[in-house]
């Protein structure tokens, strides 16, 4: 089974190396590794051209932001899964990959997620956040919960059947396709107990407060962009379930 990996980045010289390596070591033989590059004038795209052996696809141009630039990776991927490792993030261990082939080929499922860590962006030893998945219960997405999109595997088929990030949105799209294929298209979803991904906190959506208030406002707006009916008190619960994490913090 070939899995695409898709990397979007942009100025990412500290940290796209570490991203590439945690593809490179991967066990499972048949990845695509799909990078996207913003236009970055700090050495990235140099950076990115020392592996140019390792991966399939390499784009650097000018985006309309990160979910454009995740719509040009999903649109050069070939894989029969796709999973995103963004700049700065790692697939957790060298078995990921392969172990979740496993999974897609024992389970009847067109999305399967497991658990995160969300560390320090300057010290990656030190786990911020520990996001535990769970059991998959649909009716969770009514207290502003989702399944972390870099600790996700989606069958490529339910990205043709059901689109792309929908870009109108700046800082919760994530959450928004999640819903659309989770929820409102009642996509096949299945949790592994394994921790995927360790991914640095600072992402787009959590920069400061004002994009915490925004991403929260934004995932109310995602359930009316699809003609779906929700409290608009979610937009108190995202952060209320945010807090349980902390709580189940690793370190």
């Amino acid at each position: 089974m070939k899995v695409s990996v898709i990397t979007v980045c942009y100025n990412a010289v500290a940290h796209i190396e570490e991203t590439i390596r945690s593809v490179m070591v991967q066990d499972h033989a048949d990845i695509e590794h799909i990078v996207i590059d913003g236009g970055s004038t700090d050495g990235t795209q140099e950076k990115v051209k020392r592996y140019a052996e390792c991966i399939a696809h390499f784009v650097s141009e000018k985006d309309n932001g990160v979910y454009d630039a995740m719509n040009k990776g999903l649109r050069l991927a070939t894989g029969e899964v796709v999973a995103f490792v963004n700049a700065g993030d790692m697939i957790a261990t060298r078995n990921t990959v392969g172990y979740m082939v496993r999974a897609f080929g024992e389970r009847d499922a067109d999305v399967i997620y497991g658990d995160a860590l969300m560390v320090d962006p300057d010290d990656i030893t030190k786990v911020r956040r520990f996001w535990k998945g769970g059991a998959y219960r649909r009716e969770n997405f009514r207290k502003g919960w989702m399944p972390p999109h870099l600790g996700t595997y989606i069958r490529k088929s339910a990205y043709d059947r059901f689109g792309h990030f929908n870009t109108e949105l700046k800082v919760s799209a994530d959450y928004e396709l999640m819903f659309r294929f989770l929820y409102k298209n009642h996509s096949k979803a299945r949790y592994v107990p394994k921790v995927l991904v360790r991914f640095r906190l600072g992402g787009v959506s959590n920069r400061s407060l004002g994009h915490i208030w925004r991403a929260n406002v934004e995932v109310y707006k995602a359930w009316r962009m699809n003609g779906e009916r929700v409290s608009p008190l979610i937009v108190l619960r995202k952060p209320l379930g945010k807090l349980l994490q902390l709580v189940r913090r690793r370190g």
